[in-house]
This record gives C-alpha cells, sequence and structure tokens, in this order.
C-alpha cells in the first residue's frame, strides 16, 4: 500500500476489522464523487473503505473530506463531532488495493465513466466480495445491466446515482435492471435513508432519466453558444429568468465537470447509436484546452479558483 493510502495508518483490513461493529460500506473511487459518497457515509455513521489506485487521488482525497466535512459544520451549525476521535474523517481507510474491499456488505462504484474500466471494476469486486455484497455504480448513462452482466451477482447490481455535491443532494436516481431483486433495491433504498436522502427509482436503459435528457440540454446549449446566438451567460439567464430553473445547463455542466459531460455524450452514443449525442465541437475544444468547468476555474464561465480534480459523475 502506498504512503497516500495510509492516511489513517496500518492495513485497512486490520483497522476496519478492529474498529467496526459491522461490514464497512465500501467506496470505489477517490475523485469528486467519490469523496462526496464517502463524505455522506461517514457523517451517517458508517465506515468506510474508500479505493482509488490514482497516487494523486489519494494525496488530495483525505483533505478534500475534512474540507467538506467542515463546509457542511458551516452550512448546519451544531452537527460536528464533539472531538477529533469521533469525527467522520476518522471512519475513513483511504487503500490502493480493492482487496481492501473484501468484507464489505455494500459497494458504491465511482470512477470515470467508461464503459470498460467500470466493467473491469465490476469483475474484480464480484470476485473479491461475500456474495452478499450489493454492488452498486454511480455511472451517469452506462446502462446497470451492461455492468451486472460481467458478474455472477446481477441480482445484487443496481444504479446509485448521485448528483454532485452528493452531501447537499438530498435526492438519488435509484436504477435497476431486469435482473435487480427486490432484496437488493431494498437494501439501497435503506441505506439511501439512513443517509437522509430519498430514492427515485427508475428502470434501466442509457442514461436512465436525468441524463438521457440533461445530457442533449447541455449538448444544444453548446451548440447554440458555438453558433454566436448567445453567449454561455445570456444562455443560462434564460433557463433562470424565464423557465425558473436554479441553474442553467452550462452552469450545471462547469458543475459536473465538462470532462465527465463529454465522456457521458460519448457513452450516450455508444449504447444509443443516436448521433444526438454526438458532442458538440465547442465542448470538445474546450475539454481540450483544460477547461473542464468549476473544478479547472474555468469552463463555459469563469471562476475565481480551481475547487478539485476531475469528476467521474
Amino acid at each position: 500500500m502506498t504512503d497516500a493510502a495510509r492516511h489513517t495508518g496500518g492495513d485497512c483490513a486490520d483497522e476496519v476489522g478492529a474498529a467496526r461493529v459491522a461490514p464497512p460500506v465500501g467506496v470505489v473511487g477517490a475523485g469528486v464523487m467519490g469523496v462526496g459518497v464517502t463524505q455522506c457515509l461517514v457523517a451517517a455513521g458508517y465506515t468506510v473503505v474508500t479505493v482509488d489506485t490514482d497516487p494523486a487521488a489519494l494525496a488530495t482525497a483525505p483533505r478534500r473530506l475534512l474540507d467538506g466535512l467542515r463546509l457542511h459544520r458551516l452550512l448546519h451549525p451544531g452537527t460536528g463531532d464533539a472531538s477529533p476521535s469521533d469525527s467522520p474523517s476518522s471512519r475513513v481507510c483511504w487503500s490502493d488495493q480493492l482487496r481492501d474491499l473484501a468484507d464489505a456488505s455494500f459497494v458504491v462504484e465511482c470512477t470515470r465513466e467508461n464503459t470498460s474500466a467500470k466493467e473491469r471494476v465490476f469483475r474484480e469486486l464480484d470476485a473479491l466480495c461475500t456474495p452478499r455484497t450489493v454492488l452498486a455504480s454511480c455511472t451517469s448513462a452506462i446502462p446497470i445491466g451492461r455492468l451486472a452482466a460481467v458478474t455472477d451477482r446481477a441480482d445484487r447490481v443496481l444504479g446509485l446515482h448521485f448528483m454532485n455535491p452528493a452531501p447537499l443532494k438530498e435526492t438519488v436516481e435509484v436504477i435497476i435492471a431486469p435482473t435487480t431483486s427486490e432484496d437488493t433495491l431494498d437494501r439501497a433504498l435503506s441505506l439511501l435513508g439512513s443517509l437522509g436522502k430519498r430514492g427515485i427509482v427508475v428502470s434501466d436503459a442509457p442514461g436512465f432519466v436525468s441524463n438521457r435528457i440533461l445530457m442533449l440540454t447541455i449538448n444544444e446549449a453548446a451548440t447554440v453558444v458555438e453558433a454566436g446566438t448567445a453567449d454561455a451567460a445570456r444562455v443560462d439567464d434564460i433557463f433562470q429568468s424565464c423557465f425558473g430553473h436554479r441553474m442553467g445547463p452550462l452552469a450545471t455542466a462547469d458543475l459536473i465537470g465538462l470532462d465527465t459531460v463529454l465522456d457521458s455524450l460519448d457513452v450516450l452514443r455508444q449504447h444509443t447509436g443516436d448521433e444526438r449525442f454526438q458532442p458538440c465541437p465547442l465542448l470538445a475544444r474546450l475539454v481540450g484546452k483544460g477547461r473542464t468547468g468549476r473544478k479547472s476555474g474555468a469552463g463555459f464561465h469563469e471562476y475565481r479558483a480551481p475547487t478539485t480534480r476531475r469528476s467521474p459523475a
């Protein structure tokens, strides 16, 4: 295990085994969504093992988690822990080894939006975890049935599409494949309930409900900007002022991460064959220039400073 993975000291299996009274919850991915989901879990009292093979992600993840917890305390005074030893961050073990999830009761995968990469993770988790472990994906577009098919536990696979920022969103899109069992759905909804979140259950399809609609909207909004019909500020103002949306589509894209939007459009085009999901050239150019949204300090809009790294939403 790398030094970056030893933020709580020692081996994850030993730490978790000594500290828990129930099996830990696992998170795969220490990017924006992985850390956000980790924060939701530890704030609710769970012991969590979060795994990422990227040393840079592991090196910054503990600080990003602490920043998120501090922000939550500022927004919700009186919810902090009494002592550092009882703090939510002390209930996380950071690791670069998937084998540290062998005892997890429930695993939420939050890796990059890439079909083959997610399939590889699901195959490995299926071989490592106990037969009863539920495997959930935070994918924003890949059909859950596709991921379930690479495992021998298709009945224990479903989608939990947390939105960014996960700690501030009260609702999660829950995706069930035809093979997902009632017990698995019940366990997932129970977990969400313990986090203070509500699940909206939808059937499996590329992009589900949220991103099947949202990604087309973002792509068309980018096309409007590229055509010179209006700049990004005016496009978003139309949606906020005329339609009453809290955030316009291009500001939403910046929050998600334009690289993640680009990945999601590619996945949707791949799985639907629908050319409407062909990414707008402007979107691809912005990502190519490193303007990936809030996390880089600039996207369709300019921001004061980068907030975090690549987001697999």
